[in-house]
């Protein structure tokens, strides 16, 4: 691990090598049915500014897009922009009524009309087409749901969601979709049966591995054990009932023993699902995602800003009695508890090739290091000696401005900078969900699958992930809201108005 100049901490070195070093034999009679599951939270499920709506576009279809293998069954989410609420929809029907620019008279109709998006969406999904829940018979292959921790993952079941599901009351203050998660993860969870409505994720995985085999099993969690340090700008560490899914919403980050007991628990279950090659993910370090805006000079040869709010409140206008926000020990305390976890994650992936299962590691929290754009970019004196800047593909590093970590702007109706982040300032963008896509791909080739042309033909090594198919749908990237042309006012005023982080957006 590097030092953190000034400060005393260290940063960990990411892992080049998915196998740890721990070469294993691999068994390769027979052709898995299933050829790639994903289990996870909103970054498997497909979140992206706000909302689970573009599931065609979560990393696990562009992955199965170019393994040529168009059978991967995932959750839609039609209506007004999924849920809960998608906020680029919002801003591009607020700038089709209002313009680019909101003139301060403007402001209370545009109020007005942002509380009428928020009804006509929780109307969809509470009273219209979206509150009839849907027949989940075949398992999905992308066996997510945002806002999911450890915890989630092992004992939510579609039997506890239509639990949650309660009579909608069409409450005027509160516009947000009533038990939008578990809405969401009924149209993942498996309910056909009563059975099957007793079934987590896992089993559900499980049940594919005897329908089959599944050829390539990510497992991607624990991100939202350490999230809401930054949604809810709140440190509370995790204490007795850490794994009881009725008193953990207390917390919004796990001690690292915390963290690590669930992880025995989910590796157990993974150990039963019968997959050729697992792929663990690490946790990225959640304070490089752009909703927790560095504010104040940061010290020379630091990672950290003295504090991090909201990405809308200017550096002059921040005032620290006043406006939420963590400190820069704060912030350094959530990245050294994430490095645990993921020291966690390999000790997890290590132990199971050492006894001949393949198992692997995408080190992500290395790549989202190697792209942070204000600790590292912009301040060479902040860099680990291990670092080196992320390679982008070619069909980003050629686009103006280069994509990168910071919020999204706009300059006369055009990307002025960001791009790898979505609106909700957490999530990735298409073309961010592509370089994940990009990152498990090369450890699938490491591990021997093939990937096929339309014809069925083997594709030649290296696969690339096709960037210029992704741009094109990347609306955020080529065609972002005209109201975003001044900075991030808009988003300020709608936070403010809205409470859009306020109504808990379990990200």
């Amino acid at each position: 691990m590097a030092a953190d100049a000034g400060t005393g901490s260290t940063t960990r070195r990411p892992v080049d090598d998915p196998t740890l070093g721990i070469e294993v034999d691999v068994a390769r009679e027979g052709s898995p049915h299933n050829r790639l599951v994903s289990i996870g939270d909103s970054l498997t499920h497909g979140f992206q500014s706000g909302a689970v709506f573009n599931t065609d576009l979560s990393y696990s279809a562009i992955v199965a897009h170019e393994l040529g293998w168009p059978q991967l069954r995932y959750p839609v989410y039609a209506g007004p922009g999924g849920l809960p609420l998608n906020i680029e929809l919002l801003l591009r029907e607020l700038a089709d009524r209002f313009g680019g620019d909101l003139d301060w008279w403007e402001v209370p109709p545009a109020l007005f009309a942002a509380r009428q998006f928020a009804d006509r969406v929780e109307d969809y999904w509470e009273r219209g087409p979206g509150a009839a829940v849907p027949v989940v018979a075949a398992a999905r292959h992308v066996l997510a749901v945002y806002g999911w921790d450890l915890r989630d993952a092992l004992q939510r079941n579609a039997a506890r969601a239509m639990s949650e599901v309660e009579t909608p009351s069409d409450e005027v203050l509160d516009q947000l979709v009533s038990d939008h998660a578990a809405r969401a993860a009924l149209r993942v969870l498996p309910n056909a049966t009563t059975a099957d409505r007793e079934r987590t994720v896992f089993d559900a995985a499980a049940r594919l591995g005897e329908q089959g085999g599944i050829e390539t099993l990510v497992v991607w969690l624990g991100a939202n054990n350490a999230l809401g340090t930054v949604t809810r700008l709140r440190v509370a560490w995790s204490g007795p009932g850490y794994d009881d899914l009725e008193r953990n919403g207390a917390f919004t980050i796990w001690r690292p023993e915390h963290f690590a007991a669930e992880l025995d628990l989910v590796a157990a279950e993974v150990e039963q699902i019968r997959a050729r090659h697992v792929i663990w993910c690490t946790v990225p370090h959640v304070t490089i995602a752009p909703l927790a805006h560095g504010v104040g000079v940061k010290p020379r040869g630091s990672r950290y800003f003295p504090h991090y709010t909201r990405p809308w409140i200017a550096e002059g206008d921040f005032e620290p009695r006043r406006d939420p926000h963590i400190t820069a020990a704060q912030a350094r305390s959530v990245d050294s508890a994430i490095d645990r976890y993921n020291e966690a994650i390999e000790r997890v992936v290590a132990g199971a090739r050492r006894r001949g299962r393949d198992w692997y590691l995408c080190d992500i929290a290395g790549v989202v290091d190697r792209l942070a754009t204000r600790r590292y970019l912009e301040d060479p004196s902040a860099r680990p000696d291990w670092w080196t800047p992320y390679p982008l593909p070619p069909e980003l590093a050629a686009l103006h401005p280069v994509p990168d970590t910071r919020f999204l702007t706009t300059v006369d109706g055009r990307r002025a900078g960001g791009g790898l982040f979505s609106l909700d300032g957490v999530h990735p963008t298409t073309v961010g969900y592509g370089i994940l896509a990009q990152e498990l791909i090369a450890v699938m080739e490491r591990a021997g699958v093939a990937f096929n042309l339309p014809d069925g033909t083997r594709r030649p090594s290296p696969v690339r992930v096709d960037f210029d198919r992704l741009i094109r749908r990347d609306t955020l990237l080529t065609r972002p809201p005209a109201n975003l042309t001044s900075g991030l006012g808009v988003l300020s005023w709608a936070d403010e108005a809205l409470d859009l982080l306020g109504l808990s957006l379990p990200f």
